[in-house]
């Protein structure tokens, strides 16, 4: 069979390497495409050189570069983009099929998360805005500056930003997407089961304008990952708890783990519970359940039994369709081996809990349908913060549902992502405002899934690629 290549990119330009994977359909195991594997060796070669594809950036002012980013938005959304060395295209429908069939990610789902990411791309202004407080971006291309009547300078902290990618879902690729309008070319290793996305989000920079120089698209082992980790002078690093924790306290690494997003409902509103299970179910579930911002706790100071079997009774019955289905809300599983371990963690641990969901599903958790692995919805009833399951998060819609006073909440629920706190409690919401556990807050209600882009849920890529320097000048 002749499969379709898709090459490393050193410095954009393609590179066909003598080592490759397949990356196959996760229903039929059928190899889709051959992707090129480079070594630690290259990397560190290409790294040597990466102050120039700084360079090529810096030609650029970032009003130019906002404006190359919105163009990209529309290609990566719409456009027949280069894919592989064979001077084939890919068009958009094209990207659907292949990363729904090696991911597991139904069709519409793909779909959002590309919309997600076109938005991200085609509002970089109004998202620099946020993450800059307001700096005139002018500041950026001279070096200096004034903002609110004040002398201003910044300078870079690196010469690239390094990715390590994951393969849950696409638009985690939109927390990079500012990097190249701030100027730093990026060097990305892409998951395994999903290099389609920052592949494609490349080719519509460059079809928009950007210096192919600032592209680095290395698939490559865990040495290789290691060199991107240790050569870039800042990087994002995706895993779980224990891959993350390594890098949590360094300020070269900005540490996207588990998020442990959380919903809680205070006592004001606590009898209301019924008006937010709609809010909660899509919560948990939303984008198949694989993303840091799914709600993975619910915990109220009463009725736990009963919010648990509502929404039990909501995503029980929720079962695989096919990927083309336009109603589809689960995805399947690339690596059936995580479903398993999945699947055996929670029944392993479900002694002094209660899998709600299991007598509305009407069969077992794991399922196979088309030759795919799925894993369905579990809600379980937990009766303290202490049980195993109260605070676990898994690659598939689940949460756990506990019963806790208020005034005991915030003790309780250890660092969290994202909280949608349902209260107008003013001193609980004065309580909420002074955790330093939550990364966002949400007051109401509002989806966990709900992102604002000019207010990062997870650190502040210019903070994090700019530091701040004192300056006067006597000119």
């Amino acid at each position: 069979m002749n499969l379709p290549h898709l090459p490393a990119l050193r410095r954009g330009k393609t590179y066909a390497s003598l080592d490759t994977v397949e990356v196959c359909n996760h229903r039929t195991g059928e190899p889709m495409a051959r992707v090129s594997q480079v070594g630690a060796g290259i990397l560190r070669k290409d790294l040597r050189r990466i102050g120039e594809a700084r360079a090529a950036l810096k030609k650029f002012s970032t009003d130019e570069l906002i404006a190359i980013s919105a163009k990209a938005g529309e290609f990566f959304l719409n456009g027949t983009l280069p894919f592989g060395d064979g001077g084939h295209g890919q068009s958009a429908d094209d990207y659907v099929r292949t990363l729904s069939a090696t991911s597991g990610l139904p069709h519409v789902m793909v779909r959002r998360n590309m919309a997600k990411i076109h938005f991200a791309l085609t509002n970089v202004r109004t998202v620099l805005n946020g993450l800059t407080r307001g700096l005139p971006l002018d500041v950026l291309d001279r070096g200096y500056g004034e903002q609110s009547g004040a002398a201003v300078s910044y300078y870079p902290t690196t010469n690239a930003l390094g990715l390590v990618m994951p393969s849950n879902s696409p638009a985690v690729n939109s927390l990079w997407l500012p990097a190249i309008a701030l100027k730093t070319p990026v060097i990305i290793k892409p998951g395994r089961e999903e290099p389609w996305t920052p592949y494609r989000l490349i080719q519509a920079f460059i079809a928009a304008g950007a210096p192919p120089d600032a592209f680095g698209f290395y698939p490559t082992d865990h040495e290789g990952s290691g060199e991107v980790m240790k050569l870039c002078g800042r990087a994002l690093i995706f895993g779980d708890a224990g891959t993350v924790a390594q890098y949590r306290d360094n300020p070269r690494f900005s540490v996207h783990g588990p998020g442990f997003s959380k919903i809680l409902i205070g006592d004001d509103e606590i009898e209301n519970w019924r008006d937010y299970i709609d809010l909660i179910a899509g919560s948990i579930s939303d984008n198949g359940g694989r993303s840091c911002v799914n709600a993975s706790a619910v915990v109220v100071p009463k009725y736990a039994a009963e919010i648990a079997d509502a929404l039990a009774q909501k995503l029980g019955p929720v079962a695989p369709l096919s990927p083309e289905d336009e109603g589809a809300k689960l995805s399947g599983f690339a690596n059936a081996k995580m479903a398993d371990f999945i699947d055996g963690a929670i029944e392993g641990d479900l002694a002094g809990a209660e899998d709600v969901t299991a007598k509305y599903r009407g069969g077992p958790r794991r399922v196979e349908f088309e030759g795919g692995v799925y894993l369905r919805p579990t809600i379980v009833h937990c009766d303290s913060f202490a049980h195993p399951l109260a605070n676990r998060e898994f690659l598939c819609p689940y949460a756990s549902v506990m019963q806790v006073p208020q005034a005991e909440m915030l003790a309780k629920i250890g660092p969290s992502l994202v909280v949608t706190a349902i209260t107008k409690d003013a001193a609980f919401t004065a309580q909420l405002l002074d955790s330093p556990l939550i990364e966002r807050l949400n007051l109401g209600p509002i989806s966990t899934m709900k992102i604002s882009w000019d207010q990062p849920h997870e650190g502040n890529m210019f903070e994090f690629l700019y530091k701040r320097r004192s300056i006067e000048r006597g000119w």
